[in-house]
Protein backbone atom coordinates (compact mmCIF):
# COMPACT_ATOMS: atom_id res chain seq x y z
CA UNK A 1 0.00 0.00 0.00
CA UNK A 2 1.39 3.17 -0.57
CA UNK A 3 2.14 5.91 2.08
CA UNK A 4 0.02 8.41 0.79
CA UNK A 5 -2.93 5.87 1.88
CA UNK A 6 -1.50 5.83 5.32
CA UNK A 7 -1.04 9.58 5.32
CA UNK A 8 -4.65 10.14 3.97
CA UNK A 9 -5.81 7.55 6.78
CA UNK A 10 -4.09 9.60 9.37
CA UNK A 11 -4.82 13.25 8.39
CA UNK A 12 -8.56 12.08 7.66
CA UNK A 13 -8.95 11.34 11.89
CA UNK A 14 -10.23 14.51 13.64
CA UNK A 15 -8.62 13.51 17.08
CA UNK A 16 -4.95 12.42 18.14
CA UNK A 17 -6.37 9.25 19.72
CA UNK A 18 -8.53 6.46 18.22
CA UNK A 19 -10.84 4.61 20.65
CA UNK A 20 -10.88 0.75 20.03
CA UNK A 21 -14.67 0.57 19.77
CA UNK A 22 -13.56 2.56 16.93
CA UNK A 23 -10.93 1.20 15.41
CA UNK A 24 -13.22 -0.86 12.20
CA UNK A 25 -14.20 2.72 11.15
CA UNK A 26 -10.46 4.20 11.43
CA UNK A 27 -9.33 1.26 9.17
CA UNK A 28 -12.03 1.25 7.00
CA UNK A 29 -13.12 -1.86 8.43
CA UNK A 30 -9.54 -3.65 7.70
CA UNK A 31 -9.48 -4.10 11.76
CA UNK A 32 -11.99 -4.98 14.36
CA UNK A 33 -11.97 -4.14 18.16
CA UNK A 34 -12.23 -7.51 18.94
CA UNK A 35 -8.81 -8.20 16.79
CA UNK A 36 -6.73 -5.33 18.29
CA UNK A 37 -8.33 -6.46 21.88
CA UNK A 38 -7.02 -9.66 21.61
CA UNK A 39 -3.54 -8.68 19.87
CA UNK A 40 -3.24 -6.48 23.04
CA UNK A 41 -3.90 -9.49 25.76
CA UNK A 42 -1.08 -10.95 23.51
CA UNK A 43 1.05 -7.94 23.55
CA UNK A 44 1.57 -7.37 19.94
CA UNK A 45 -1.23 -4.73 19.78
CA UNK A 46 -0.15 -1.25 19.28
CA UNK A 47 1.10 1.74 21.91
CA UNK A 48 -2.14 2.14 23.67
CA UNK A 49 -3.90 4.36 26.67
CA UNK A 50 -6.15 2.95 29.42
CA UNK A 51 -8.60 5.41 30.94
CA UNK A 52 -10.72 3.02 33.41
CA UNK A 53 -12.46 0.62 31.47
CA UNK A 54 -11.85 2.73 27.76
CA UNK A 55 -9.25 1.78 25.54
CA UNK A 56 -7.55 4.25 22.70
CA UNK A 57 -4.55 4.78 20.80
CA UNK A 58 -2.40 7.33 19.80
CA UNK A 59 -3.16 8.12 16.08
CA UNK A 60 0.29 8.31 14.54
CA UNK A 61 1.67 5.36 16.75
CA UNK A 62 -1.64 2.88 15.40
CA UNK A 63 -0.93 4.09 11.85
CA UNK A 64 2.73 3.07 12.09
CA UNK A 65 1.79 0.00 13.19
CA UNK A 66 -0.91 -0.81 11.09
CA UNK A 67 2.02 -0.10 8.01
CA UNK A 68 4.32 -2.65 9.91
CA UNK A 69 2.00 -5.43 9.61
CA UNK A 70 0.92 -4.51 6.05
CA UNK A 71 2.15 -7.09 3.82
CA UNK A 72 0.61 -5.93 0.57
CA UNK A 73 4.34 -4.97 -0.59
CA UNK A 74 6.10 -7.78 0.75
CA UNK A 75 3.75 -10.16 -0.92
CA UNK A 76 4.83 -9.29 -4.60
Amino acid sequence: MGTDVWDELEKSWPSPLVARKEISRFSGGILHPRTIANLDCRELGPPRIKIGKSVGYPKKELVQWMKNRDVSEKED
